[in-house]
């Protein structure tokens, strides 16, 4: 239950900290998805579109964080671009294929220039200190795990450029949704569990023991990556 409990609190930090901001970015696209299977693909951009602009209303009033409204209004205006010029729910699928593309390459190349994306995620949800993370017996785990998202998210992009390839747009839509957020979940979840166990076999310092320039042997990070 403790581990129940931690993973918990670690997806709450990374998905919604302080409030639910995450589904910001997805209501407008869910909005289109459901939208372009019953009525014409126009009036779906336009209530993508309209729902994104809603969102960003209600947490500008609100004095809220506008960061994954902003995101979900400019990936609906994107998408909504490229089904515009295509004509079809096709091209509402290409800002986000493009995405998976550029997000596979980050990983690869991140880890080939060894400063791995795994641990600017974390940086910018923590606020470790930068160094922490490339100490020699801490970089390796964050290394591993971005090898790792790269290769879950290639399968997804592959999964989707199949479908894109065969206009099985519907079938894309379904999957997108299913390989979105809870797929990143549950490579976030492996990701943390598999991150704590290789921190503890590196037997590196803890963020704690690197600030404080303690001396080896160190009990390493417990909680956090």
């Amino acid at each position: 239950m403790d581990k129940f409990r931690e993973l918990r609190d670690e997806l709450l930090l990374v998905f919604f900290g302080r409030g639910p901001r995450v589904i910001d970015a997805l209501i407008p696209f869910l909005v289109y998805i459901i939208g372009s299977r019953f009525i014409d693909i126009n009036q779906a951009v336009v209530m993508s579109v309209a729902t994104a602009g809603v969102i960003m209303f209600f947490r500008l009033i609100k004095r809220q964080s506008l960061t994954f409204a902003v995101g979900g209004a400019g990936s609906a205006l994107l998408a909504s671009f490229f089904a515009y010029l295509s004509g079809s729910a096709d091209g509402y699928y290409l800002p986000g294929l493009f995405t998976g593309g550029f997000t596979v390459a980050g990983c690869v190349l991140s880890v080939i220039v060894n400063r791995p994306l795994a641990a600017y995620s974390s940086m910018l949800t923590r606020r470790w200190p930068e160094k922490w993370y490339w100490h020699p017996q801490v970089l390796p785990a964050y290394r591993e795990v971005t090898l790792f998202w790269g290769i879950l998210f290639g399968v997804r992009l592959v999964v989707e450029l199949i479908l894109f390839s065969q206009r099985a747009i519907e079938t894309l839509g379904t999957v997108r949704l299913v390989m979105g957020w809870p797929y990143t979940i549950l490579v976030l979840v492996v990701s943390y569990l598999y991150g704590q166990k290789r921190l503890a076999k590196l037997a590196g310092p803890s963020v704690a023991e690197y600030k404080s320039d303690a001396q080896p042997p160190w009990s390493g990070q417990r909680k956090g990556f």
